[in-house]
């Protein structure tokens, strides 16, 4: 998908992948808003479908903010309705669904990424690749706590465990990093079917000298090959231009790095 009004250029994709029956991954793009996300659903039987539609369908209706810290508030609104939502079908259901979060914001050049879970937000700029968002799982709290090493992690039998995500609880935890936009960044937002088959250094390969659409279209391509053992969703942002070379409004009403 891609809009020529703003100087966003973007596209997503979605797979069930190799092995599972459903899809319970859901994407949103909103370039005319600036807003981009990926959700993972839990749950199975198709309720995490469920919880990954609803934060989806609570987003596409934010409408144009007034300011960047309108837009964040707006964001943080439409999830907390989601993350009711969740929790009303759970009770009703007898059980526990939900979903990670990843998010991206932008306006005004500036960008905020939020994320609850371990889907994932990476960007490319100057052909380098970071990671933005930080894995909200029982091995990265390991790692964090320096109890077992990068390549433990890797082999962890309880890696997959998440420690956050929207619809589990009545309160959530959502995590934020802010930056100023620049001409020619990349951003991936991805579930972890991405990046349980390729590493970072293959997706800044990919996505440096393609469109969204090529890469998107790639990097699935690539999970495919190799196995696909779960639902994969990929969203890529690229930046054609600057407005201006300003920033209209400085921060999203927090502090560069600010953890909520």
């Amino acid at each position: 998908m891609n809009d020529v009004a703003l100087p966003f250029e973007s596209f997503g994709v979605s797979h069930k992948g190799c092995v599972r029956e459903h899809n319970e991954d859901s994407y949103l793009l909103e370039p005319r808003t600036g807003l981009w996300a990926v959700a993972d659903g839990m749950g199975g039987h198709e309720a995490g479908e469920v919880a990954s539609a609803s934060i989806v369908d609570h987003l596409a209706t934010i409408g144009i903010a007034s300011s960047a810290p309108d837009l964040r508030a707006r964001f943080e609104d439409r999830l907390s309705r989601a993350n009711a939502e969740i929790r009303g079908i759970s009770e009703s259901r007898g059980i526990t669904i939900g979903s990670t979060v990843a998010a991206l914001l932008a306006m005004d050049g500036r960008f905020a990424c939020l994320w609850a879970g371990d889907s994932r937000i990476y960007l490319i700029r100057n052909a380098s690749i970071s990671q933005i968002s930080k894995d909200h799982t029982e091995v990265q709290e390991l790692l964090d706590r320096g109890m077992i090493s990068a390549a433990e992690a890797l082999t962890w039998p309880r890696r997959n465990v998440i420690t956050h995500a929207v619809g589990v609880s009545d309160e959530f935890v959502i995590d934020f990093q802010q930056g100023e936009l620049m001409p020619g960044d990349i951003f991936v937002l991805s579930t972890d079917g991405l990046t349980a088959h390729v590493t970072d250094a293959e997706i800044e390969a990919a996505v440096v000298s393609a469109t969204p659409q090529a890469a998107c279209e790639n990097l699935l391509e690539t999970v495919l090959t190799r196995g696909g053992t779960d639902n994969v969703t990929i969203v890529l942002v690229k930046i054609k231009k600057g407005r201006n070379g300003q920033s209209l409004h400085p921060d999203w009403s927090g502090a560069e790095g600010e953890g909520r």
